[in-house]
């Protein structure tokens, strides 16, 4: 399967039928002289002998890297043509357009990316006050999307289990599927992330130790990202088998994304890494900018807060501060409760 390129010429004025039709013939040679170039014709001049139409087969398919370099030579014969002919070339067509636009999304992908990753580490490292949290969510995040390009590139590129997935023609995938898929897995690896850091978060706050923390909190988390994945793999499976043959890359992608990135990364890594970490990946404890208590001064900290903010007088003022050093620093409870 090859993807014909057209190429647009512009003749120089004043031509007689016959001497535009040389220079049709002139232009198509040059064409032709271009590596991997199976055949250039001319297919169409128009009625006042200015603008001439060629057709150039390349060697290979449309999306194949011969084919893309034939396209980059053909626009660099430009300035050598309208020397030598004195005709003008310009580049249309399917196989020409969808390489500009693979072209302009691969330069687009890194700046869209750092923005995405610098945002989530940003705003994340102000929700929880650790760097801890941000460093695991954005890095479980790149290592989720790399298990997808890797999949897909293996599967739908390189044909590796072509026949359970129903792959006849292994090829390139859309140029718009990384995009996409940073944006969707983005999305949800952060939901994952904040649903199973903010209960750890909150048991620690409540006075839970760093590693028991994170064991409770993931205990009440783990159910809702267990059963949002599996909604979300399930509707994305759903497209792998579909009619349109360029949508199966992007729900196999999708799928197969938020699968590693919550069974893997969310709810196995993730865990362990704040679990050995401890302490060190509690951030600041009383939520306070600048203040932060170590273990072995929390019970004074916690003391001197509610012999400042207890309830001597029933001000709204003095209540809401007494509430508050309540949430931050609760009773222990007696050990024969």
């Amino acid at each position: 399967m090859t993807g014909p390129i057209v190429v647009v010429g512009t003749l120089p004025d004043g031509l007689s039928d016959d001497q535009a039709k040389t220079k049709q013939f002139d232009v198509a040679d040059k064409l032709r002289s271009v590596d991997n170039v199976v055949a250039a014709v001319p297919v169409a001049l128009s009625q006042d002998h200015r603008t001439a139409v060629f057709q150039v087969i390349p060697k290979d398919g449309p999306a194949s890297a011969s084919t893309v370099q034939v396209v980059s030579e053909l626009r660099g014969k430009g300035s050598e043509i309208q020397q030598a002919t004195g005709a003008t070339i310009g580049l249309t067509g399917q196989t020409a357009g969808n390489i500009d636009v693979s072209a302009k999304l691969g330069a687009a992908l890194p700046p869209y990316l750092a923005i995405v990753v610098g945002l989530s580490l940003v705003l994340l490292l102000l929700v929880f006050r650790s760097i801890v949290v941000p460093l695991l969510a954005t890095g479980g995040f790149l290592l989720s999307l790399a298990a997808a390009f890797g999949a897909v590139v293996a599967v739908y590129q390189w044909g590796w289990l072509g026949s359970v997935f129903d792959v006849a023609n292994p090829g390139a995938v859309l140029s718009f599927l990384p995009i996409i898929l940073i944006g969707v897995l983005f999305g949800l690896a952060m939901d994952y992330q904040v649903f199973i850091t903010s209960g750890m978060r909150e048991s620690f706050m409540h006075g839970e130790n760093a590693k028991q923390a994170v064991r409770s909190g993931f205990s009440h988390a783990a159910a809702v990202v267990t059963a949002a994945a599996i909604i979300m793999v399930s509707v994305f499976a759903g497209f792998i088998f579909s009619h349109l043959t360029m949508v199966r890359p992007l729900g196999f992608a999708m799928a197969f994304g938020v699968l590693v990135d919550a069974f893997v990364v969310r709810m196995t890594i993730v865990p362990a890494v704040m679990y050995l970490l401890g302490e060190k990946a509690g951030g600041c404890r009383d939520g306070c900018p600048g203040s932060c208590p170590t273990s072995t001064s929390r019970a004074q900290t916690c003391s001197a807060r509610r012999r400042r903010a207890g309830p001597r007088s029933w001000s709204t003022k003095r209540l809401v501060a007494y509430q508050r050093a309540s949430v931050l620093c609760p009773e222990p409870t007696p050990a024969h409760l």
